[in-house]
């Protein structure tokens, strides 16, 4: 979408998505949802722009069927962001796009996205879906991002600082009736918790940025209607933790599934101005 964002909903999800056209498959990211003393962009802000930038360029009637992305350098909160697409390929049903995310002319996020016009066939579902209380039974998670959200496991402020990783989500405002936009709504949440957050500690170590992230859309699902976002722990090895997700609506059907790869930081909210160098040169 590429709607004059004076139009839009201030520090809304869909203002976040309203890219500005620089050239052909070149787009720009002028808004920034930042919460207070946040040092570096949030990973799912660039991903759902470089989706939103992506989609822009595909084929009518082709939506997200799959991303993959890599964090690859801090992004800053105060510099608009650069969206350059290449187009792959486009053949009879499907579109691949690589979209270079830059600041300062160093690319802070690499994703290879695909497009698929869909299909009829068989459809099995055997991802987790364990039986969850609905939003309006949990407890509000409070945030200052342009969601709304609602803890089912809740955050413990313990010494193991445990969070939540199973939460519904929402957008704030209505977004319009364009599967690209939910798409990419979906992206923007995708990023939040972790799959571990049940398991910190000083052990294991804490969850920090993250390093690389993948999602496949499934369903058509509202992002402006509860979303079920539930993670769940994969394997943690060499001070990396990878989990997995599945995000669902309020009906049980399968919108998105996710995987990510983040840092296991030795703190709780270790300032990443502290990190040893041996961390901070592997999302250099």
């Amino acid at each position: 979408m590429t709607s004059s964002a004076k139009a839009l909903p201030a520090g809304s999800v869909v203002q976040l998505l309203d890219l500005e056209q620089l050239d052909r498959d070149l787009y720009r990211g002028t808004y920034s949802m930042m919460e207070p003393g946040r040092p570096t962009l949030y990973g799912g802000q660039v991903a759902a722009q470089a989706l939103m930038a992506a989609g822009l360029t595909v084929p009518d009637r082709r939506v997200p069927h799959s991303l993959h992305g890599y964090f690859l350098r801090p992004g800053i909160p105060d510099v608009p962001v650069n969206l350059q697409v290449h187009r792959d390929r486009d053949g009879r049903s499907f579109s691949a796009r690589h979209v270079a995310a830059v600041q300062d002319g160093e690319v802070i996020f690499s994703m290879l996205a695909s497009f698929h016009v869909g299909a009829d066939g068989v459809e099995v579902d055997d991802v987790d879906a364990t039986p969850m209380p609905p939003p309006e039974d949990c407890v509000v998670w409070p945030t200052r991002m342009p969601v709304d959200m609602m803890q089912v496991t809740e955050h413990e402020y313990t010494d193991a600082q445990k969070y939540s990783d199973t939460f519904w989500v929402r957008s704030s405002h209505p977004l319009p009736d364009d599967a690209l936009v939910h798409a990419c709504a979906l992206t923007f949440m995708s990023d939040i918790g972790t799959g571990f957050g049940q398991m910190q500690n000083d052990e294991i170590g804490y969850g920090g940025p993250s390093i690389d992230h993948a999602m496949w859309f499934q369903h058509p699902v509202r992002a402006d209607d509860w979303v079920l976002v539930h993670l769940w722990p994969g394997k943690a090895f060499s001070r990396r933790a990878t989990y997995h997700g599945a995000m669902r609506d309020p009906a049980g059907r399968l919108g998105a599934m996710l995987v990510q790869e983040h840092l296991l930081v030795a703190t709780p909210h270790m300032d990443m101005r502290t990190w040893p160098e041996d961390w901070k040169e592997q999302i250099r």
